[in-house]
């Protein structure tokens, strides 16, 4: 399996059989003139660093037979494009119960949706509250609606294989590179690996 981070909590995931992006939203890096065949655009809830409408209108005309996967929220928005969506689980694609984290008075929380993809990776979206992981887990490290010791926490006490930190955008690159250094150290001392993802960079599993 080779994924790529593209920018905040964006994420391609590539295999033999099937190739999928995670929430592309306006902080993603997509290249839509390198971008491999895509099977899958799964997007886990409706704000703006998660969805990038446009984006998602570009990739439906230049991949029609990809299936997107969103929230009620998101199809809305996409049925009014004359782009299709689903939002229930399929082949290949778990959906759970993974609530977006609270931030009110600044913000009222949207639908989220955690995704199981090919019974290897979890990517949550928003959220810091569900309770298992495939061996890949997409981590939030950091939010205006979480921080960095729960998402540590988190990871913790559901011990993925490898952890994929997503959801950093907010930070400079030289708090980035510490906190990565920390975190590896961290997760590495209880037999996880945590892959400090270079955006653009491709990276291999063997989950």
């Amino acid at each position: 399996m080779k994924i790529t981070k593209l920018g905040h909590a964006c994420l391609l995931l590539e295999t033999p059989e099937r190739t999928a992006l995670f929430d592309p939203g306006i902080y993603s890096t997509v290249d839509l003139n390198t971008l491999p065949k895509l099977d899958d655009i799964i997007i886990t809830h409706v704000h703006s660093d998660h969805f990038n409408l446009d984006l998602v209108e570009q990739l439906a005309v230049l991949y029609p037979q990809a299936r997107i996967t969103a929230t009620p929220e998101i199809i809305e928005q996409l049925r009014d494009k004359n782009v299709a969506a689903t939002g229930v689980s399929s082949d290949g694609i778990q959906l759970f119960l993974a609530p977006h984290e609270g931030h009110e008075p600044f913000l009222a929380p949207p639908q989220n949706i955690g995704v199981h993809y090919l019974g290897t990776l979890t990517h949550p979206g928003d959220s810091h509250t569900f309770i298992a992981t495939k061996p890949v887990l997409a981590l939030p490290v950091q939010a205006p609606w979480g921080s960095t010791q729960k998402a540590v926490d988190l990871a913790l006490e559901l011990k993925p294989k490898y952890i994929v930190p997503i959801h950093d955008w907010h930070w400079r690159d030289e708090a980035r590179t510490g906190l990565y250094d920390r975190l590896e150290q961290t997760f590495a001392a209880q037999g996880i690996t945590f892959i400090k993802a270079v955006n653009g960079q491709p990276f291999e599993t063997d989950a």
